[in-house]
């Protein structure tokens, strides 16, 4: 390898996100107890664990819905202090949870930009700027084409949308924004079969693309499947970590539940 190359293999190498030591107490109960966690570019990775295991607490410190009571979060080597979703956002992670949180009465477009709308021109205040319509709606066409999203007209709104095609619209959405991480909360959770193919095939995108990725699931052969690491939980601490096949599923269900 030359002297050119070495960098840029460091920084593939280099955990996009380091989570160490994180602890999370509510009130007397210990949702975190010193929870270690890392993904790189172009990876998934599974976040397993039983109902209270702490998943959805550590991707909510994440994502800044929840502060740490002590450990630290690094994005590319360096410590970042995430205080809020806003904060989370403007560091380049972007979460999708269960609910979605879509505008049902919004195009995909106007959903990919609410609330970070293009406007222009940028010499007026903004409250005076106009809004950048043809911009928006070209933008999330290139990214729905590449990712590969099959959906209907980009002027219908998303009430009137499938499961599947909605979910893909969240999870397209998060990309547009997220420069570090995406994490997925139960991406295919209350899908049917054609619905869900299409979202995994989705995340396995993300993943092509060189995204980093979380995925919480209950689901072991989506784990299998898409997942290059599978992280464990359990009562708030670490209990393992495998890269998942068919031959150790049964392990991760061991450590799962405690066996």
């Amino acid at each position: 390898m030359s002297a050119a190359t070495q960098p840029l293999a460091a920084a593939a190498e280099r955990p996009v996100l380091s989570v160490r030591g994180a602890v999370k107490r509510f009130g007397s109960v210990l949702a975190l107890d010193g929870v270690d966690l890392q993904v790189r570019r172009g990876e998934i990775l599974a976040l397993l664990g039983d109902n209270g295991a702490g998943k959805s607490t550590l991707i909510k410190c994440i994502s800044g819905l929840h502060h740490l009571d002590s450990g630290s979060i690094q994005l590319d080597g360096l410590e970042t202090a995430i205080r809020s979703p806003a904060d989370a956002r403007f560091a380049g992670i972007e979460t999708v949870y269960q609910d979605l949180a879509l505008f049902d009465n919004l195009t995909p477009a106007q959903n990919f930009f609410a609330g970070r709308e293009i406007a222009g021109p940028a010499w007026l205040p903004r409250g005076l700027r106009f809004l950048k319509k043809r911009t928006m709606d070209a933008e999330a066409r290139q990214v729905i084409s590449r990712l590969k999203v099959t959906l209907p007209k980009l002027d219908v709104v998303v009430a009137k949308m499938s499961g599947g095609q909605r979910q893909a619209i969240a999870v397209a959405r998060s990309t547009v924004f997220a420069r570090k991480v995406v994490i997925l909360d139960e991406p295919t959770a209350a899908l049917g079969l054609r619905e869900a193919r299409q979202v995994l095939n989705l995340v396995a995108t993300l993943r092509d693309q060189g995204n980093a990725v979380i995925m919480i699931t209950h689901n072991m052969e989506h784990v299998v499947e898409l997942a290059d690491r599978a992280m464990v939980l359990r009562q708030g601490r670490k209990v393992g970590e495998l890269t998942p096949n068919s031959n150790n599923k049964q392990d991760l269900v061991a450590m799962i539940v405690g066996a």
